[in-house]
């Protein structure tokens, strides 16, 4: 009888125990799903969780994908501001209104749009192995709220943008066939994260109905791992384990917590002991744990140059038997703050970052492969980048593990840019939001190693301060892994103090109003932050576009906004111009690019730098500001090797007052380094070189050895070098590099001879363009006319020698309208002024600020030899130096001011003066293109027949259909 009764005691056990056991078991909801599109909202009403759908759907995906929703009209009721609605009544774009042609330009076109409710149903068919488990609903990046109902039963409902969507199903799933439907809504509703938020906007993922991760139901034990949360601790050598045990089960459930953690990813294995602690849990509760796991004196860090990685194993055990088990990713680093510099296991760090926006043109929402996120991060590794920022938005888990493995620092946000429709700190449903979002960010990915950061979101308006005061208070008490700071903002938005570190504009930028140098660096602009100061979307200088880019979108969208701007170049008589555009426009931006980058890198005490950036941004009007484009594809005017040269771990640097010399005077340069490895460079040898374009050494050199600690604008030595042995106009190269390793930097400085013999001349010079100058060109004469200041027909058009910034679109023509400069640079006219196809430093005091000229009335294909490349949305052809055949005679005007009197502060324009001169003086002087005398002279009367018209007074437009926007509190980015 006792042998009996022991053996149904045994058995009973081993059935209660059967019901929590591991391994956990997946079904797979991927594939064909039905469909149903629920515009008029009457789905819940006619309950058609009850119904079989009648349309089908490919899960994962979205709608837009699967070819579901509504062709793009006029009356496209849009997710975004529009701040340039000119498109919709501007004359010369009508043919882009037409339908069966809508180009829009304010970003790339989907293949269908659709925002509202759309149902999505499936049957499953759970196996009887299942029953007694916890069966729970996953899904990966739902888009955004969902409701879920199983047969005719409700299961809830989700509303996340940052993590999983994800319902326990337990109670209406048992062995079986189940029809799961799920409602999901696009719309911004009650909580509106803002319709400009990265994490909703058509500016960049769009926003798409659908699911595009993982998806599957799981069963697990009814005692389960509900949180494991890891708190590396690198002075004792442990991390700290916070567990949170759940018992959904009717009985008491005691056994021990098992843990150990094994480095996956490095060559060298460390394995720690297994860690056990009790555990006793009453019928339907909780229990929190906290258990320390020794690491021992094997223990590896995490870092941008050794990103060791660890598996975290915890288990469940009762009776010998593993009940419940998680995997957990793992390093062990600590990323924290000691006055105004970043540190990463107690070592300096600079962060060189770009900003991402949510680019996926392919699909039209962010990537779930850690292959896809580890291809980013690996071409901004190459780029000499370790950071990326997150605007308004939080990648999902795959963007993190790639991370981690290849060593990257990430700035998640909460997904929200709350300031056009929506405010903070006023009591909307957003401030309860973003906090319930960056908790999911915390408890979903907070033991990624990458996690290193955390904003709130993007440019508030509202109550801003205290409620960003109170929230990064908050998140400072609650974990420590990460530090914390209230919104990324630009220059103009109000101080929040209790931030650890400021991500904000106002210090960046180039003063190239004035002559351009390299002597100036940001100290006095951070020097009122006693807390890390990051650079907000720094740069932001604009390329013209690439058209061959065209061909790339194969997907999901369609880059109609290209196909816009490619026709009307056409339309303007420069389609053949476009690739030289590019180039030439490409070279300005990467000169802009490193003179910003490097100043950072020179300010003693700067944190880091977000770039904006990196890669094109495909919204706000198509903002060209990448060097790569939305794919993260090289465009062809500078390599991955050659950005790194000057945005990289270690740096050189030169300071320089200027860049223009003349020969009587001496070259100095101040030599640095910026520095941020992973140990201090010991006895580093610097040597430097002076050579001409012919690549002959004039100078070189070689400093003191020296040990350089991580830090910015770490003074190396000084080169000096009399330019006395430069008989003739020379652009010169000084080249730094470091001794044994890869790091190399190089400058460009012009040298021009200080006394000039004034040439005996058979030109006519003039400023005024009049009888005279009609006379001797009808003789064949020659004629040299000075129009600066008297343009009329290019008033409008305002060039500065830097390039458009983010563009001319979203900022409503805001100067500069002009991209950099076209220049014939082959031509006998700059046989005494060496220059290159593209603006470079010699032309600043010669191009900045002048007027250029429309060549409206000039013959099809005539080209200038100083071309200004205009704004890809106006296409304007201008010229700023032309030659040209006026009846018998040769005329060249310049809209710049050349004359014979330029001085010697002015040594640039003065020379390429005098190579112009000495060109119409040759037998070389041969214009092409023929013009009548009227035809230059309108030039100084007319307008321009095309005149630009906003349409609008106010930004986001009032009169763009369907806006319900309330206008932007500033006009910063």
């Amino acid at each position: 009888m006792r042998k009996i009764l022991f053996s149904f005691w045994t058995l009973a056990c081993f059935v209660m125990l059967s019901a929590f056991k591991e391994p956990a078991t997946t079904i797979s909801l991927q594939g064909v799903w039905q469909f149903k599109i629920d515009r008029d909202d009457k789905g819940i009403t006619e309950k058609w969780y009850l119904q079989k759908l009648d349309d089908q759907i490919k899960l994962p995906g979205s709608m837009a994908q699967n070819l579901k929703g509504d062709d793009i009209t006029l009356q496209t009721k849009w997710t975004g501001s529009i701040y340039d609605s000119s498109f919709y009544f501007n004359p010369h774009l009508a043919k882009y209104r037409k339908p069966g042609n809508i180009k829009i330009p304010f970003w790339l076109t989907p293949a269908k749009h659709y925002v509202g409710a759309a149902w999505y149903q499936r049957e499953v068919t759970i196996p009887k192995t299942w029953a007694g488990k916890r069966v729970v609903l996953f899904l990966e990046r739902a888009h955004i709220q969902t409701r879920v109902w199983v047969d005719g039963q409700e299961a809830g409902m989700q509303n996340s943008l940052v993590a999983p969507h994800e319902y326990d199903l337990t109670a209406l799933l048992s062995p079986g066939t189940h029809r799961i439907s799920i409602r999901i809504d696009n719309r911004i509703k009650e909580i509106n994260v803002g319709p400009d938020s990265h994490s909703v906007t058509d500016h960049t993922q769009g926003n798409w109905n659908g699911i595009i991760g993982k998806m599957q139901l799981n069963a697990t034990a009814q005692v389960y791992l509900e949180d494991v949360q890891v708190y590396p601790d690198l002075k004792s050598k442990t991390a700290k384990v916070k567990l949170l045990i759940q018992n959904n089960s009717k009985s008491k459930m005691s056994g021990q917590v098992e843990l150990s953690a094994k480095s996956f990813n490095i060559k060298i294995v460390h394995q720690t002991a297994v860690v056990k602690m009790a555990y006793n849990l009453a019928a339907g509760s909780h229990q929190q744990l906290e258990v320390t796991l020794p690491m021992g004196k094997g223990m590896q860090t995490w870092d941008e140059f050794s990103p060791a990685l660890y598996d975290l194993t915890a288990g469940l055990v009762a009776n010998g038997q593993t009940m419940n088990q998680q995997h957990t990713q793992f390093g062990m680093r600590e990323f924290t703050i000691k006055g105004t510099q970043f540190l990463i296991n107690g070592r300096p760090v600079f962060l060189r970052g770009t900003v991402n926006n949510c680019e996926f043109p392919l699909t039209g929402y962010p990537a779930t492969t850690v292959s896809e996120w580890k291809r980013i991060f690996n071409v901004a590794r190459a780029h000499g980048l370790n950071h990326m920022r997150f605007h308004s938005w939080c990648p999902p888990e795959e963007a993190f593990i790639a991370a981690d493995l290849t060593g990257f620092y990430l700035q998640p946000e909460g997904p929200s840019w709350p300031n056009h429709g929506v405010s903070i700190g006023r009591g909307l449903p957003i401030d309860q939001f973003l906090y319930d979002e960056t908790n999911r960010m915390a408890k979903r990915y907070g033991n990624y190693a990458s996690f290193t950061m955390l904003s709130a979101g993007n440019e508030p308006a509202g109550n801003q301060v205290q409620y960003l005061n109170a929230f990064i208070d908050y998140w400072k008490k609650k974990d420590t892994r990460r530090v914390y700071t209230g919104m990324s903002v630009g220059g103009s938005w109000p101080v929040v103090p209790n931030a650890e570190y400021q991500v904000r504009g106002g210090v960046r930028g180039l003063d190239w109003d004035k002559r351009p140098e390299s002597m100036s660096d940001f100290s006095a602009g951070i020097a009122k932050f006693s807390v890390p100061f990051v650079a907000h979307e720094m740069g932001q200088w604009c390329v013209f576009p690439d058209f061959t880019e065209i061909k790339e979108y194969t997907g999901v969208y369609r880059a109609r906004n290209f196909e816009l701007f490619q026709e009307d170049l056409k339309d303007q008589g420069m389609a053949d111009q476009a690739h030289d555009f590019l180039m030439a426009s490409g070279k300005l931006q990467v000169l802009c690019y490193k003179n910003e980058i490097e100043k950072t890198l020179r300010t003693p005490n700067y944190a880091g730098f977000q770039l904006l950036g990196l890669q094109d941004f495909p919204g706000q009007g198509t903002a060209l500001v990448g060097v790569l484009n939305a794919f993260f594809k090289e465009k062809g005017y500078i390599s991955p090797k050659e950005y790194a040269r000057f945005c990289n771990t270690t740096v050189p640097l030169a300071r320089l007052p200027k860049f223009v010399y003349t020969n009587n005077e001496t070259l100095e340069a101040g030599i640095e380094v910026e520095h941020s490895g992973a140990a201090p460079l010991s006895n580093a040898v610097f040597n430097w070189t002076i050579k001409n374009e012919e690549g002959a050494i004039l100078a070189k050199g070689v400093f003191n050895k020296k040990t350089v600690e991580n830090g910015n604008g770490i003074p190396v030595g000084t080169i000096k070098f009399p330019l006395t042995g430069i008989a003739k106009a020379s652009k010169l190269n000084i080249e730094v590099t470091i001794a044994n390793t890869t790091f190399a930097n190089d400058w460009n400085v012009w040298v021009y001879p200080a006394k000039m013999e004034e040439p005996k001349s058979e030109v006519y010079y003039t400023t005024v363009f009049d009888e005279k100058a009609k006379s001797i060109l009808d003789k064949g004469g020659k004629v040299f006319f000075n129009a600066a200041g008297q343009v009329v027909k290019g008033k409008e058009v305002s060039m500065y020698f830097l390039p458009v910034f983010w563009n001319t679109s979203w900022f409503k023509m805001r100067p500069p309208h002009v991209t950099g400069m076209l220049i014939q640079s082959k031509s006998p006219a700059f046989a005494a002024f060496p220059t290159d196809f593209h603006s470079d430093l010699q032309w600043w005091e010669i191009a900045n600020r002048s007027q250029v000229m429309i060549l409206e009335d000039f013959p099809a294909g005539f080209k200038p030899l100083v071309q200004p490349i205009d704004t890809w949305f106006l296409n304007r052809r201008l010229g700023l130096i032309l030659e040209v055949r006026v009846g018998k005679g040769k005329l060249i005007v310049s809209s710049a001011n050349l004359n014979p009197a330029i001085g010697a502060d002015k040594p640039a324009a003065r020379q390429l003066f005098n190579s112009l001169i000495q060109y119409m003086d040759s037998d070389k002087f041969n214009p092409t293109g023929e013009v009548s005398f009227d035809v230059v002279k309108d030039i100084l009367v007319s307008p321009s027949k095309y005149q630009f018209n906003t349409y609008t007074k106010d930004s986001p437009d009032e009169l763009k259909p369907n806006s319900n926007q309330n206008k932007p509190k500033t006009n910063e980015k």
